[in-house]
């Protein structure tokens, strides 16, 4: 099934891109949800005009973004975690916790969704993300997970 997606939908795509679904999940899921439509011929005609005036509004977004990431560059960002004596962290980092300390340590606000973590950081230690801005700027950051 042809859809075009709506919002970024993580392992499917970005906003107003047109992609092949399977038939239940685009359906049951990412219609009903609002996150895409059908790609019949009036959607794709709407599509092209969705597409320029969202291209104008990332434009003009894309300088905040490059200067979130320039402030992002080089920097090590320190989140406290409860540990026991062996290193191992009380359940595990969630990007709830890293927005938060991004908001406090570098004044930047970014959504939970936009921020990539490695799988299971469980232990004390130094590990890289993937900040998510935009399709173009992406920028790498490094995170110490310390113990409180």
């Amino acid at each position: 099934m042809d859809i075009i997606l709506l919002q970024d939908v993580e392992h499917v795509g970005y906003k107003h891109e047109l992609v092949t679904v399977k038939d239940g999940y685009g359906r049951n899921y990412l219609i009903p949800q609002g996150l895409a439509l059908i790609a019949n011929g009036a959607n794709k005609a709407r599509l092209k005009e969705l597409q320029r005036r969202e291209e104008s509004m990332e434009a003009k977004r894309l300088g905040e973004y490059q200067e979130m990431a320039a402030k992002l560059d080089g920097q090590v960002l320190r989140i406290g975690a409860k540990a026991g004596t062996s290193g191992k962290i009380f359940g595990s980092v969630t990007n709830i916790q890293v927005v938060n300390a991004l908001k406090e340590q570098f004044d930047l606000d970014i959504e939970r969704r936009k921020v990539q973590l490695p799988d299971n950081v469980k232990e004390l230690g130094t590990y890289k993300m993937v900040v998510a801005l935009h399709k173009e700027v992406q920028p790498e950051v490094t995170f110490e997970v310390v113990a409180e």
